[in-house]
């Protein structure tokens, strides 16, 4: 499988929140990503990372510039192609929209559904069809033994780790993954950017990913992107970001770059309970 090519010019992109006239989460910059490449993006909140990410997504249009994903104009394409190219990205958000009273195996396996027909589609949905696949994504992240459980039965930390084990049984060719440590224990989390970045290299996905962890995304990616009020700061290999551009990128936010948690996020994985609770998809 071959990567998708990623290429920005002047990209400016409006959150779709926004009011009208309020200044673009993403403002004018430029940038290349190469099929197979593996990038992260760094920043503090409110820096237009997720922005950034739906929009490589084709899920938000742009306000200004131009964005091609494969050589294509998302945006100019008719309805038909437009759901073709979309089906070729795979877009993981910090919180997977996983159906509650969903099996575990069928959130996996939706994974396959943009290569499905409509009448496999409706047939795997009652009778999930590839559950060995399944099991084996799932146990890449140490999941396994949770194929058969309702998504309302699983921890915060686990439901992200579901998310990301659909990654695995997707056709696509370009994976954006957003914030997918947030619940995770430094094990786990360690253990997700090892499956992801073996896998994609492997398999010459092009992987781009937004994360909180800054001393994990520069041991776990070759290059990185540094972005703060929706402009690009800096776009290096991970060996040549030091701290002197760290502190100037978090600069009144050190307490994300010294690794506490935005106070939005779920509790790690061994701190979650386990009680049922509500997802609204």
């Amino acid at each position: 499988m071959a990567g998708l090519s990623l290429a920005l010019d002047q990209i400016a992109v409006r959150h779709p929140a926004a009011s009208e006239g309020a200044a673009p989460a993403l403002a004018g910059f430029d940038l290349r990503i190469e099929p197979g490449e593996q990038v992260v993006v760094i920043g503090p909140s409110g820096a237009g990372k997720t922005t950034l990410l739906h929009a490589l997504a084709c899920a938000l249009p742009p306000a200004g510039g131009r964005l091609r994903v494969d050589g294509q104009e998302p945006w100019s394409l008719g309805a038909g192609d437009l759901r073709r190219l979309r089906g070729r990205l795979f877009l993981a958000p910090q919180t997977p929209p996983l159906p509650p009273r969903q099996r575990v195996v069928t959130s996996v396996l939706a994974a396959r559904l943009p290569g499905m027909g409509l009448g496999a589609s409706l047939a795997s949905l009652l009778k999930p069809r590839g559950a060995a696949d399944a099991h084996a994504a799932l146990e890449r992240f140490d999941l396994g033994d949770k194929l058969w459980e309702r998504v309302d039965r699983l921890s915060g930390g686990e439901r992200q780790r579901v998310g990301l084990a659909r990654a695995l049984l997707s056709p696509a060719a370009l994976w954006l993954i957003d914030e997918p440590l947030s619940a995770l224990d430094p094990t786990r989390a360690a253990l997700a950017m090892r499956v992801l970045t073996q896998l994609a290299r492997e398999r010459g996905v092009t992987l781009v990913a937004t994360l909180h962890q800054v001393d994990l995304a520069l041991a776990s990616f070759p290059r990185v992107l540094g972005l703060r009020e929706g402009r690009l700061v800096f776009d290096l290999p991970a060996r040549d970001v030091d701290s002197d551009r760290l502190a100037h990128l978090y600069a009144s936010f050190e307490h994300e770059l010294l690794g506490a948690p935005p106070t939005d996020v779920a509790a790690p994985d061994d701190e979650q309970q386990t009680a049922p609770s509500v997802m609204h998809c």
